[in-house]
C-alpha cells in the first residue's frame, strides 16, 4: 500500500515515523509538508501545492491548521488517493463545517473518507465514538486500521501473583502511544495496570487536544487516555477468561 501523509509539524511527523517503523514492510510512506503560512481562505489551491505529489493509495491528513485542511481535496486528486483518513484530534485543525464539506466532496466522487475523532477511535469497521461512530467500507482504510488506530493489546499474567508477564501490541495508536504504554506495563500488577496505562499515555505525551471538546464535554487527550485504559482492561479480561475453568470470566479488580 502506498501512503501519502500531509504533515506540518511534530504531530504528523511522529505519526509518519511510527507508521514507517512499525507498519508492514510492504507499505511505503511518503510525506508532503504543507506550508505553515496560508491565507484564511484558499481560492486557488494550486498556488500552494507542488507541481507533482507522490502517487498514493491512501491519504493521511496530519495537518495542524484549518487553512491547510482546505488543501486536502486537491492533494487527494493530485496523488490519486483511493481512500482518505482525516483525523480530528483538535477540531480547529479540521473545523466542523469544513469536515462536512470534505465528506460530501469525497462521497460525490465515491472515495471512502473517514474523520475519526479522536484518531485512536479508528477500527477496521468504524470511525469515531458514541453518537459520532460511523461504519465505513474500504479495504484500504481497514488494512491501515488493522495496525494503527484504537489500541488493542494481548496480555498474559503470572498465575498467583497477577503480575503482567508479557504484553503484545496488536494495534498501536498512530502516534506510538500504545507501544509506550506496553513498555511500562511489563512487571506491573493487574490491579494497577489501568492507572499505570493512563499515566504512561499522558507521559508519551499524547498529542490530542487539551481544550474541552464540545462533542465530549472533555478533552480529546482524556478521551484518548480512556480508550487506552479500556484496551488494557479488556485485554486483562480476555486473559482471565482464558484462564478460568469452563471459560468463565474473571475480574482484574
Amino acid at each position: 500500500m502506498r501512503i501519502l501523509a500531509i504533515v506540518q509539524g511534530e504531530y504528523g511527523q511522529r505519526h509518519a515515523a511510527n507508521i514507517r517503523a512499525n507498519g508492514p514492510s510492504q507499505w511505503s510512506v511518503a510525506t508532503w509538508s504543507a506550508p505553515r503560512v496560508l491565507p484564511q481562505i484558499i481560492d486557488e489551491p494550486e498556488e500552494f501545492l507542488p507541481a507533482s505529489l507522490p502517487p498514493a493509495d491512501l491519504l493521511l491528513c496530519f495537518q495542524e491548521d484549518g487553512r491547510a485542511a482546505q488543501l486536502i481535496s486537491e492533494v487527494a486528486l493530485r496523488s490519486g488517493a483511493q481512500a482518505v483518513i482525516a483525523p480530528i484530534d483538535r477540531e480547529e485543525w479540521i473545523p466542523r463545517g469544513l469536515a462536512n464539506q470534505l465528506s460530501r466532496w469525497f462521497q460525490a466522487r465515491r472515495v471512502p473518507a473517514v474523520f475519526p475523532k479522536p484518531l485512536c477511535s479508528l477500527t477496521e469497521e468504524s470511525s469515531g465514538l458514541r453518537g459520532m461512530k460511523t461504519a465505513y467500507q474500504s479495504p484500504l482504510i481497514s488494512e491501515f486500521a488493522r495496525h494503527f488506530g484504537m489500541p488493542l493489546f494481548e496480555i498474559s499474567c503470572e498465575r498467583g501473583t497477577g503480575t503482567i508477564r508479557s504484553i503484545t501490541v496488536v494495534r498501536d495508536a498512530c502516534c506510538g502511544c500504545a507501544r509506550t504504554v506496553a513498555s511500562r506495563l511489563e512487571g506491573a500488577g493487574m490491579r494497577e495496570a489501568e492507572e499505570t496505562a493512563g499515566l504512561a499515555h499522558h507521559h508519551h505525551p499524547c498529542l490530542a487536544g487539551m481544550g474541552v471538546d464540545p462533542d465530549f464535554s472533555d478533552t480529546l487527550m482524556h478521551v484518548s487516555g480512556n480508550l487506552t485504559k479500556d484496551a488494557v482492561r479488556d485485554a486483562l479480561r480476555r486473559h482471565l477468561a482464558c484462564m478460568a475453568p469452563g471459560g468463565a470470566t474473571g475480574d482484574p479488580a
